[in-house]
This record gives structure tokens, C-alpha cells and sequence, in this order.
């Protein structure tokens, strides 16, 4: 099998098309700069930081307003985009459909299944959090849409190495993420097992498996399934994609880890925010 840089055909350089795809793409970069900035100086007021809401606009439903951010975006406005905004369907292959279920695995269970079964600390988050995750997520799914519906991957591309290390990436990911959301379900469960309280803030210290390293295995689950998805796809499309996941974990991540420390007097000192023994 010969190597190709690109292994797929896409739009044709200078063609309205192409130039719109990588003008978001670039202003998808600029974004992921200035939300990683923002965000790394004042925590996103919602969860642990949900007292910095109070100029964020009215109260909304917490589950109507996950759903809204990320099943609107990530699972409607997706399959729209994959199956009307591009080339006919007949020029498809398996591996654009094989893509596109791959993304909305995570979609579909982080818009829908994922806020119907969470058991939230509060009941209701400021509408202004939910526009916040709205608006990027119709930029990002649409260039990730996109490209996977025009592109004409190489037809022995199920074999490329890329395509099996994202694809594997991309399950282990999803795995470490849902494991930790539902360890982060039980705890409002069973309290008092194995966790300790924050006194009146109603939070516990999560324990065991990757919890023994890092803060917040959450996000370093989904950082993990999106540099699987950038590596899958081989695009620009999935790495400002990653690029702005990661601006938004490494700062929630380093904020969620200075509220554990500050709250509980014998948080385990050697955990790292989001990469185990690095950060």
C-alpha cells in the first residue's frame, strides 16, 4: 500500500466551496484561541462554578439546555449537513457512513442519553451557558459534516494506519468518557461509599481507576476520542475541532482541579488536573 498525505479527494482549491470550508476552519482556530484564554481566567459558570451565572441571562432547564447544546448541533444539524450539504449520495462510500456513526455514537449519547440520566447538583443553568456551547457547536459540526460527506476517501483506506489508530482512539475514548461520567453518577448515589463530602456544596472525592490520577478523566477521555476522530478523518476539520476541545478541557479541567484542592483539605496531592503525571 502506497502512503498518500491526503487520502481522499476534496474540494478543489479555489472554488467557492473550498474557500468557505477553510475560512470557518480558520476562524475555528481563532476561536479555540480566545475561548482557551478566556475560559483559563474565569471558569465557565456552570457545575462547581454555577455562582459566576448570575449575568449569564435567565435560568433554563439544565437537561432542556444540554440537550439544546449539544443534540441540536451535534446529532440534527449533522446528519442534515452530512446528507444535503454535499456531493450526491451515490459518490458516498462505506467509510463516509462508518465516520459519520462513529460521531454521532458520542453525539447521540452525550446530547440525548447522557442529560436524561445524569443526576445534576442543580436543577437549572443560565441560558446564556447554553448559547455559549450552542453557537461553536454549529460551527465545528458543520465543518466535521462537511468533510466527511464530500470527501472520496481512497478505497483501500480501511487499512491505512491512521484510519485503524483513530478509529481505536476513538473507542477507548468514548469508553474512559462514559466510565467516568457514570462514576461521577454514582457518587450522588451512594454518597457517603468510598467518597467525602464538601461539607454544604453537596460534592464528593471521586476514587479509583483513573480518578487515582487526574481530576478529571471526563475530559481526558473526550480529548482522546477527538484526537482519534482527527486522526480518522485525516482533516483540518478534526483538528480545530480537537484544537477547540482541548481549550475548553485544559481550562475547565485546571479550574475544577484548583476547586477539589481548595475544598478538600486531603485531596490526594499527586493528582493531575487532566493528563495523568503531566498536568
Amino acid at each position: 500500500m502506497i502512503f498518500k498525505p491526503i487520502p481522499y479527494e476534496f474540494y478543489e482549491y479555489g472554488t467557492a466551496y473550498f474557500w468557505v470550508h477553510f475560512g470557518l476552519v480558520i476562524f475555528g482556530f481563532v476561536l479555540a484561541i480566545v475561548t482557551f484564554l478566556s475560559q483559563r481566567v474565569n471558569p465557565a459558570p456552570y457545575g462547581k462554578h454555577d455562582q459566576l451565572a448570575a449575568n449569564w441571562g435567565p435560568m433554563i432547564p439544565q437537561r432542556l439546555a444540554h440537550i439544546t447544546s449539544d443534540a441540536i448541533p451535534g446529532v440534527l444539524w449533522f446528519a442534515l449537513i452530512f446528507f444535503l450539504y454535499s456531493k450526491e449520495q451515490s459518490d458516498k462510500e462505506i467509510i463516509n457512513y462508518v465516520l459519520f456513526g462513529i460521531f454521532l455514537l458520542h453525539t447521540v449519547h452525550r446530547g440525548i442519553i447522557h442529560p436524561l440520566v445524569m443526576r445534576y447538583k442543580s436543577s437549572k443553568v443560565a441560558l446564556g451557558i447554553c448559547l455559549g456551547a450552542l453557537i461553536p457547536n454549529f460551527l465545528y459540526h458543520f465543518l466535521n459534516a462537511n468533510h466527511i460527506a464530500v470527501s472520496k476517501y481512497d478505497k483501500n483506506y480501511y487499512y491505512d494506519p491512521r484510519f485503524i489508530l483513530g478509529i481505536l482512539l476513538f473507542l477507548i475514548g468514548f469508553v474512559i468518557n462514559r466510565w467516568a461520567d457514570w462514576m461521577l453518577r454514582s457518587l450522588r448515589r451512594t454518597r457517603g461509599n468510598f467518597i467525602e463530602s464538601s461539607g454544604s456544596a453537596g460534592y464528593y472525592i471521586p476514587y479509583g481507576g483513573l480518578y487515582e490520577l487526574v481530576s478529571c478523566p471526563n475530559y481526558f477521555g473526550e480529548l482522546v476520542q477527538w484526537i482519534g476522530w482527527t486522526l480518522a478523518t485525516w482533516s483540518l476539520a478534526g483538528f480545530v475541532w480537537t484544537c477547540f476541545s482541548a481549550a475548553t478541557f485544559f481550562a475547565r479541567a485546571y479550574h475544577n482541579h484548583m476547586w477539589y484542592k481548595e475544598n478538600f483539605e486531603n485531596y490526594p496531592p499527586n493528582r493531575k488536573a487532566i493528563l495523568p503525571f503531566l498536568y
